[in-house]
């Protein structure tokens, strides 16, 4: 889920959703969220115990005041999401903003698509984040491009409790 729209996320977790429906195991690594609790963490913290799910939790920003932090965070984060696409018993895993990690240069393009492209057979895995390169979406079996025709914040709305976060 890629694009420069609001829901890449949104979208993500209602396919994760789907899988639980199914009685499906789901993992979730969240790169860059992680300071402000998500409506999504405290629904899968208090209601879904058995959806794995880890924020990178550095509250990553745009203009990093330690890049060496941010890479060591994305390298730790990688470490989980590496682990979930090696394990067969996920059949889904949500890389929750991956893109950024290799827009910004804080993972290693290669080992990512290494282990997108050794997953077991049974693993479906959805990327979200804008960008993220077009080896990424060639490799894909499906690319949804949300596109912003408008958005609140724009319109002087800021970012509010259940509907941006």
């Amino acid at each position: 889920n890629t694009g420069p729209g609001k829901g890449k996320s949104t979208a993500a977790f209602g396919l994760a959703l789907r899988m639980l429906g199914h009685g499906r195991r789901v993992g979730v690594v969240q790169f860059i969220k992680g300071v402000q609790e998500s409506g999504e963490e405290i629904f899968v913290r208090e209601q879904l115990p058995g959806v794995a799910l880890y924020q990178m939790g550095t509250g990553f920003t745009w203009d990093t005041q330690d890049r060496s932090a941010d890479i060591a965070a994305a390298e730790k984060s990688w470490a989980v999401a590496e682990k979930m696409l090696s394990d067969k018993s996920y059949h889904l895993v949500v890389l929750d903003e991956l893109t950024y990690m290799l827009s910004f240069k804080y993972l290693d393009q290669e080992m990512i698509f290494k282990a997108l492209k050794n997953r077991p057979q049974n693993q479906s895995v959805v990327v979200t984040g804008r960008g993220g390169g077009s080896v990424l979406a060639d490799m894909a079996d499906t690319v949804s491009e949300i596109k912003e025709v408008k958005h609140a914040y724009n319109s002087g709305v800021m970012a509010r409790k259940g509907v941006d976060y």
